[in-house]
């Protein structure tokens, strides 16, 4: 069965319902305000995403320990079409066949993780507002000194699922989303970090809790990415009721020069 470009949501929808919180930034990409910037593979039962709300794209391609082999299937056809550079989220593995294509260049294990002990995080006081467009600054400041580099999309703010905490008149503290469906019943959380010099003071924790609050009001699964080796940030998330349910690698993709003949010139991969 060759691979195809996927247009139906339903059949998407269906598909990644199977492990909701694998593939929870899967279904999360299906809502309307993600769609627009999104292209999708199917080969079988198995999904790819490519993202385009973001340069370079991102593609996403996760599967369980037993379906590997055949999502494996899918991103060696797929290959030959994607962009010259991506950067690409994948179960373990399955970096190993997109080598023929591309130079692949590792940015670290990480885990997903997921809230599946609410209890723990009901014993952690709640506090924060409501960010909205108007704490922009104030927000891209804070990004600025306690996470460069950070991967933000201030259309997020929009969603009204961006907490954060002030004292003294300055933001010290946000959690955030990078993905939320009430459509779809998941959340991913996203940009938490705490200024330098307010770390240490719980203030994260408080602003994930009443984060947290607020998105179960709407789905049923609250899951997150953190590196494997931040193990600051994995024992504050096991502390407030995140376990660990999967591993995936990030990478960034660069193709490779004999292989340039065989892709499409210019191809973005958009269906």
């Amino acid at each position: 069965m060759p691979v195809r470009a996927e247009h139906d949501r339903a059949t998407l929808a269906a598909l990644l319902r199977r492990d909701p919180v694998l593939h929870a930034y899967q279904l999360g990409d299906l809502d309307d305000f993600f769609w627009p910037y999104t292209s999708w593979f199917r080969r079988g039962d198995q999904v790819a995403l490519l993202y385009h709300g973001v340069a370079p794209p991102v593609l996403l391609a996760f599967a369980a320990p037993g379906d590997r082999d055949q999502l494996a299937a899918l991103l060696a056809e797929l290959a030959p079409m994607l962009p010259a550079h991506l950067h690409a989220h994948l179960s373990p593995g399955l970096d190993d066949v997109l080598g023929r294509w591309f130079a692949v260049d590792p940015a670290g294990a990480h885990l997903r993780m997921a809230l599946t002990d609410p209890a723990r995080l009901a014993e952690v006081t709640p506090a924060g507002e409501v960010l909205d467009d108007a704490d922009l600054p104030a927000l891209r400041a804070l990004y600025a000194a306690a996470y460069p580099g950070n991967w933000f999309d201030p259309r997020m703010l929009a969603t009204g699922q961006y907490v954060g905490i002030r004292r003294e008149g300055g933001l010290v503290a946000v959690a955030g989303v990078h993905v939320w469906s009430p459509t779809y019943r998941v959340a991913a959380l996203g940009n938490v970090t705490t200024h330098p010099r307010a770390r240490g003071q719980g203030s994260a924790a408080a602003a994930v809790a009443a984060l947290c609050a607020r998105l179960r009001e709407h789905v049923d699964h609250v899951t997150l990415n953190v590196k494997a080796d931040n193990l600051t940030a994995v024992r504050l998330y096991r502390r407030l009721g995140f376990t660990r349910v999967a591993d995936f690698g990030e990478y960034t993709l660069t193709a490779v020069t004999d292989s340039m003949s065989s892709r499409h010139a210019g191809s973005t991969t958009r269906p």
